[in-house]
C-alpha cells in the first residue's frame, strides 16, 4: 500500500497553523507516549505543562498564571464560557460575543445550553462596545472579545469590553488563539495587564509554531478553574479541569520546548517578518485594483473574484474566504516573500 503523504506547506496561504519548529518536533517526540491527563503517573510532562503555563502567562502579562495546554481555541473557548456559566447564579444565561467571534462559541453555547448573543462590529470591523452593553443583561454570564480575529486580524476593545462586563457582574474573556503570539510586540491593549480579563485563549500551535495539539487556556485565579473542577477517584490525581481526559503529552511538550526557544526574541523576529510581508501583499493586491483590508495583524483580507479564485484554486494554492467573499491570506511563519511573489505572478496570469 503507498502510504499517504502530509500537506506540503509551500502553497498554503489561508491556515492558521504552520510548520512545527525543530525544538517542537524533538520534544514532541520524546513525550509521544505521555498524557498529562494522569499528572500522577507522568510527573515529567505536568513540570512541562506548568513550564508552559508560565511561559503563555508571561505572554499575555499575568503574573502567577493558572491553565492548562487545550487541544486548541476550540476547547479554551467551550472552558471559559463553562466557568462562567458553573459560577453564575442564573437560570437562563447568556453570553455575548462579537459578529466577529470564532464559531467554536456556537459550539460551546450549543454544548453548555446557553444563550449566544451577538454584537455588532464597527466600521473598523471591531466589535462596538455600545452594542455590546445593549445585549449584557443581568443574565449575561460572560462578555468575549476577539484579539486577532480569524477573517480579518481585528483586535477588539479589550479595555472597554472589560469594563462593560465588570459592570454587569460578568466575567470577561479574551479569545486571542491566533493572535496572542504576536500582539505583545505592537501597540494593541488585549492582555491581561491592560484590562480586567478573567480567562484568556492563546493557541502555541497556531503562531506559536508548536505542533498540534497545543491550544492554551489561561485564567486570572485558581478558583476560576475550580469552577470545572470534577473528582477523578481511579487517578493519583483527585480532581481534573480539563475538559478531555486523556491528552497529547507531545502538544505539551512541543509547546513548552518552542517558547523557550522563541520567547520572546524569536517571536518578535518572526512577528516582524510576517508583517513586512503583510504588508507586501497588501500593496501588491492593492496595486492591481483589488480592495484589500488594511491589516492590523499578519493577515490580508480582499476581494478577489470568484473566477480568478477557482483558478488559484486549481493551481494548488490553499485558500479561503471570509463570510463576504474576501480571500483571506494568513502570513504565517512558513509564508515567504518568494511564495507570496509566486501566489502574485499566478494571480496576474490567471486573472489577466
Amino acid at each position: 500500500m503507498q502510504r499517504a503523504a502530509p500537506q506540503s506547506f509551500d502553497r498554503v496561504l489561508s491556515s492558521m497553523c504552520t510548520e512545527p519548529h525543530p525544538a517542537a518536533r524533538a520534544a514532541a517526540e520524546r513525550f509521544l507516549a505521555t498524557n498529562p491527563g494522569d499528572p500522577g503517573t507522568y510527573g515529567a510532562i505536568t513540570d512541562l505543562e506548568g513550564e508552559a503555563v508560565a511561559t503563555l502567562g508571561e505572554i499575555a502579562g499575568l503574573d502567577d498564571p493558572v491553565g492548562y495546554v487545550t487541544s486548541g481555541g476550540t476547547e479554551a473557548n467551550v472552558q471559559a464560557a463553562r466557568i462562567a456559566r458553573n459560577r453564575a447564579d442564573s437560570g437562563n444565561p447568556n453570553v455575548v460575543v462579537p459578529e466577529s467571534a470564532h464559531f467554536s462559541f456556537r459550539k460551546a453555547a450549543g454544548v453548555l445550553g446557553v444563550e449566544l448573543r451577538t454584537a455588532a462590529l464597527d466600521d473598523r470591523l471591531r466589535v462596538d462596545p455600545d452594542s455590546v452593553a445593549e445585549r449584557v443583561d443581568d443574565d449575561t454570564v460572560l462578555v468575549v472579545g476577539v484579539a486577532g480575529s480569524t477573517e480579518y486580524g481585528r483586535v477588539d476593545p479589550i479595555p472597554a469590553l472589560a469594563d462593560v462586563a465588570a459592570d454587569a457582574g460578568a466575567l470577561c474573556h479574551v479569545d486571542a488563539a491566533w493572535g496572542g503570539f504576536c500582539l505583545p510586540f505592537t501597540d494593541h491593549e488585549w492582555s491581561f495587564a491592560h484590562a480586567a480579563v478573567d480567562t484568556v485563549t492563546i493557541d502555541p500551535h497556531k503562531m506559536g509554531q508548536a505542533v498540534i495539539p497545543a491550544g492554551g487556556l489561561l485564567a486570572r485565579s485558581p478558583a476560576l478553574l475550580d469552577a470545572l473542577a470534577v473528582d477523578t477517584p481511579y487517578l493519583e490525581s483527585t480532581t481534573q479541569a480539563t475538559l478531555t481526559g486523556t491528552r497529547s503529552g507531545a502538544g505539551v511538550a512541543s509547546a513548552a520546548a518552542v517558547m523557550d526557544a522563541l520567547w520572546p526574541a524569536g517571536y518578535r523576529e518572526s512577528y516582524e517578518a510576517q508583517m513586512a510581508n503583510t504588508e507586501w501583499i497588501a500593496a501588491a493586491l492593492a496595486d492591481r485594483g483589488y480592495r484589500a483590508v488594511e491589516p492590523e495583524l499578519p493577515l490580508v483580507a480582499a476581494g478577489i473574484p470568484e473566477p480568478a479564485f477557482d483558478a488559484l484554486r486549481e493551481a494548488g494554492w490553499r485558500l479561503s474566504k471570509t463570510a463576504t467573499g474576501e480571500v483571506r491570506v494568513v502570513c504565517m511563519p512558513h509564508v515567504t516573500r518568494a511564495m507570496l511573489e509566486g501566489f502574485v505572478a499566478d494571480l496576474d496570469r490567471l486573472d489577466g
